[in-house]
């Protein structure tokens, strides 16, 4: 009875174990060749991202132009609004007057006529008063209706290239972000490499040792038995461990030494130039704050674009800049740590610096110039 409680004790205790799988932990080589390949990843992905900046710079002098067409557009349809309001004042003006002398006028001139053909010319210019009054009122409101039906499709065509903005800057932030992430693995996996190399040269190690004492083993078994196999009368009395290498001295052990502490040294700090500059500057974005943003504005206090805005400020401090952010930020200084009154930059967008992690900006169409916190990937300085 005993012997089957304990055969049932073995088999439940067999059934209750659950099997582990056991996992080895990657090579050295299984490592460097996934690194390599997240490593062929990120070029291809920083390659996709440079072409996108690329479209995204191409695109924001694009968005300038045709802002400025729609400026342009906006101007010509005024003018055509007033040439129509002037010809229409004009003849309205005529006909009261010939109302008021009940055609008199008419009547008189053509009476007057001093002989047919004379009569037949002075009806002409009668008639022709009324005919160039209705053509120029006509061409006037063709051409008000042509220059508007321009700036209807200018806005359109604005309106998409605004979308693909849009529609970059989201693929910007989706390869920014999957860039990230593979730098991430590729960090995590230089330190799983540099470990396994560390473990690999450990055994490397072991092994060697282990190799170096077998042979001493060999060769002290190989002294012993040759002495012994030795005739008795031609040993020399001596102690048979003295066979083996007396002077040999332990292998000194390696003591790692003790390196110095290095410690970096920061980089020099950038010269802050003229702060006067600088406060023009920032006093010049100030004074545009609630300005409303316009595609290549570059009227203050009416509108302006991002780089327009950048322009102005620096303008008012006596530095000229093109009305181009790429443009912008290739001229200048490039800063690590910005001071009011640099430039902040990203593909397509720049402001002003105005400290304390906060920027002056024209940011998009339908809003007016504003502080915001700064979003940028780099910061240049003209002062």
């Amino acid at each position: 009875m005993r012997r089957w409680k304990s055969a049932m004790l073995v088999t439940a205790l067999t059934c209750g174990l659950v099997a582990t799988p056991v996992y080895a932990d990657p090579t050295v080589d299984e490592l460097q060749k996934d690194k390599a390949e997240a490593q062929s990843e990120v070029n291809s992905l920083q390659q996709e991202l440079t072409e996108l900046i690329s479209k995204i710079s191409e695109l924001e002098g694009d968005l300038i132009n045709k802002g400025q067409e729609i400026t342009q557009a906006e101007i010509d349809l005024g003018e055509a609004q007033e040439q129509e309001e002037e010809q229409y004042h004009a003849m309205k003006l005529r006909i009261k007057f010939m109302y008021e002398e009940g055609d008199a006028s008419v009547i008189e001139t053509l009476f007057s006529a001093e002989n047919f053909s004379d009569l037949v010319n002075k009806a002409e210019y009668v008639q022709n008063v009324h005919s160039y009054d209705r053509k120029m009122l006509e061409e006037y409101v063709k051409i008000k209706q042509q220059v508007q039906d321009l700036k209807t499709t200018l806005e359109t065509e604005l309106s998409n290239l605004e979308a693909l903005q849009t529609e970059f800057e989201a693929q910007k932030d989706k390869l920014d972000y999957t860039i990230e992430t593979k730098k991430s693995e590729i960090s995590n996996l230089d330190e799983q490499l540099q470990i396994a190399v560390q473990k690999a040269a450990e055994e490397q190690r072991r092994r060697e040792e282990a190799e170096r004492r077998r042979r001493e083993e060999e060769e002290r078994q190989a002294a012993a038995r040759q002495n012994e196999s030795a005739p008795s009368t031609n040993r020399p009395a001596s102690n048979p461990e003295s066979a083996n290498n007396p002077g040999a001295s332990p292998a000194p052990s390696s003591t790692p030494s003790s390196g110095g502490t290095t410690s970096g040294t920061s980089g020099g700090s950038v010269s802050k130039g003229n702060t006067a500059t600088a406060q023009a500057i920032v006093n010049a974005a100030y004074s545009q704050l609630g300005v409303p943003y316009v595609w290549g504005g570059s009227t203050p206090g009416v509108g302006l674009d991002c780089s327009g805005l950048v322009q102005y400020c620096h303008s008012v401090a006596g530095i000229s800049l093109p009305h181009y952010s790429e443009s912008q930020y290739a001229g200048g200084t490039k800063v690590s740590s910005p001071e009011p009154g640099d430039i902040c930059w990203k593909p397509g967008h720049v402001g002003i610096y105005i400290g304390n992690g906060q920027m002056i900006e024209a940011q998009q169409t339908g809003t007016n110039i504003m502080i915001s916190p700064v979003r940028a990937q780099g910061f240049v300085r003209y002062w």
